[in-house]
This record gives structure tokens, sequence and C-alpha cells, in this order.
């Protein structure tokens, strides 16, 4: 509609001061012909434009022109921008992913510059994901505790540009000390990651793993041309690839713990919920992609998650409770664990 697209090329000078027809065209995907045709229905509309000619001229808003926005707090603008950048957009289709992108432009326009820098930053550094791995399980909608806890130190660490010490928990291994270069955070299914360079390359960590985060003075080397959107893709396919393993493993799941193994295992594999056992549990499978990895994700489930088939994953969970056996010694009889 031209209406909008009036709107929206003032949006865009009062943000970005000045551009050239060309430039307004590219950046509202429109035929440059049809930027000056509206161009000058704007100045013959009383809008203070003005244009000047020369290799570094352009179109202007003259008198400080501007379209106000009240009532965003820097939060509240920051929050906005988090959650509906382009990467997040995209699951919403064209039609809706468009009229979002004309919104964020309103409002980008309208904040005072300070914070538009900020929420600007943000809009490139955080991203919600919404799409599942590839296949359809139940989103978990509220993040753990544990990333709610290191979720805003991390997201300072991203916007700061800062590097940061992880001390990170992998499957099955106890937690070490990672210093890394934080570029990203993005939410998937309501499970937040960190996207990070190490000096072993780009890594992926899931915030739910990590036990303390400590920022470092030290700034952040980002990768030349880093896209957080276009990186993330690639992950997705990388995931999508491990979520059609063909290692099928059958367990028995208390009922009431059936929720926390789709939150805590199906984010990442696919789990198909298939009856109820005799004795009341419910019987499903998860596909893996290997023994060890099907072993170290389910171990930790051990109190409330029985493998049933096949033997393999078995033995090899019945190996990993004899070395810590053997690491930490036989207990009393007494012993007790928490639950």
């Amino acid at each position: 509609m031209r209406a909008d697209r009036l709107i929206a090329i003032v949006l865009t000078l009062q943000a970005r001061g000045r551009c050239t027809a060309g430039e307004l065209a590219e950046q509202l995907e429109m035929s440059e012909r049809t930027i000056r045709r509206d161009l000058e229905a704007l100045c013959m509309a009383g809008v203070p434009l003005y244009s000047e000619r020369g290799r570094k001229g352009g179109w202007t808003l003259l008198g400080g022109h501007r379209i106000d926005l009240s009532g965003l707090t820097a939060k509240e603008a920051l929050a906005l921008f988090s959650a509906t950048g382009p990467g997040s957009a995209g699951a919403l289709g064209p039609g809706l992913a468009e009229g979002l992108a004309a919104a964020r432009r309103k409002v980008l326009a309208a904040l005072p510059e300070p914070l538009r820098a900020q929420v600007e930053a943000a809009g490139s550094a955080l991203l919600v994901d919404p799409s599942p791995w590839g296949r359809s399980s139940p989103a978990t909608l509220e993040a753990p505790a544990a990333e709610e806890l290191y979720l805003e130190a991390l997201r300072e660490s991203v916007l700061a540009g800062v590097q940061a010490v992880l001390s990170y928990e992998p499957p099955g291994r106890p937690a070490e000390d990672r210093l890394v270069h934080p570029h990203g955070l993005v939410c998937k299914r309501g499970v937040w990651y960190l996207v990070a360079t190490t000096p072993a390359g780009l890594r992926t960590y899931r915030l739910s793993r990590v036990r303390s985060v400590t920022l470092t003075d030290k700034p952040v080397e980002r990768p030349p041309g880093f896209d957080l959107a276009a990186t993330w893709a690639e992950v997705g396919q990388m995931m999508s690839a491990r979520a059609a393993a063909q290692l099928a493993v059958e367990v028995a799941v208390e009922a009431d713990w059936l929720p926390r193994l789709h939150a805590m295992v199906g984010t990442w594999w696919p789990v198909v919920e298939t009856g109820t056992a005799a004795d009341g549990r419910a019987t499903v499978t998860i596909r893996f992609a290997n023994v060890s990895i099907a072993s170290a994700e389910l171990v930790r489930l051990s109190d409330h998650v029985e493998v049933l088939s096949p033997e393999a994953v078995r033995t090899e969970m019945a190996a990993i409770g004899h070395r810590l056996i053997l690491r930490y010694g036989e207990l009393s009889p007494l012993a007790t664990f928490p639950r």
C-alpha cells in the first residue's frame, strides 16, 4: 500500500539521516522510479524534505521532523527487538514477517539515538527460533532456572562485546572452564543457546548446562561477516540431521516425569510416546545417533527412566555406573540420593 511506503520512507530518513533514492529503493525493496515518485508526493504533501545533489548528496528531513513514539522503556525496546529479529520473524510466514519488519522500522526510527543503537545491536545478537529440529515435538515454554540464572550475564557479554569464562558441564562429563567469545543468544523452542567461538572454532552451548559465568574485560574477536541468523540456520541443519538418527531406544518412564523427558531429551532427539506398561509407567521410543550418546543422555535420568532396549545401551549405562563406583568407591547401605 502506498501509504505504508510513504511512512516507511519518512521513518527510514528519520533513522538514517540522509539516503539517496537508490538506497531507499534497496532498503524498502521497491524500484528507484517508484521511490522518486513517492518522494515527490511527500514534498507536495508538505513533508520537509530536502534533496542535495552530488556524490555525497541525497534526501534528508529538515527541521528535526519526527514521528514520535513514547512509552517504551529501554528494557521494553530491547525485549521487543530481541524477539522480533529477521531470523525470528521468518517463522511467521511472508505476510506477517513483512508487517513485523515495517513495525520494527517505525519503532526504531522513533527511538532516541543512544537507545536506537542499543536495540539495533540486540536485534542482531539475539534470536528467537520457534521451529522444531526438523520434526514436531512439545515445546518447552519456560526456561529452566539454570538458564534464567546465567541468561542476563551472557546477554550483557554479547551486547558489550566482551569475552566470558563459562563453567560448562557436557553430557556425561564433569564441568570444565571454557574461555569463549560470545556472538549471540538463541531461544529455540523455549531453550536458550549461546553461539560463540573458542580456540577450537565456532561452538554452541546450551545454557541449562552452564554452571557459572564470569565476564572478562577482553574484547570479543568476531569472525568477519558473522551473521547470527545464518549461523544458526547451519546449526539447525546439523541438528535436524542428528534428529534423523536411526538408533531406536525403548524406555519406560514414570508418568509424572514424561514432560521432563520431553524437555531434557526431546529438545535434541525425537521422542515418541508408544503406550503404557503394566506397572503404569509410560513407554517411549527415542531415536539417538549412537549408543554412546544415548547412554550419556539417559544415564542422568536413570532414577526415573529405565532403558528396555537395545541391550547395547543397557550394557553401556551399566558400564558408566561401574566406572563411577570405581572412581568414588562403594557407598554405605544408608547412603541417600537427592531426587
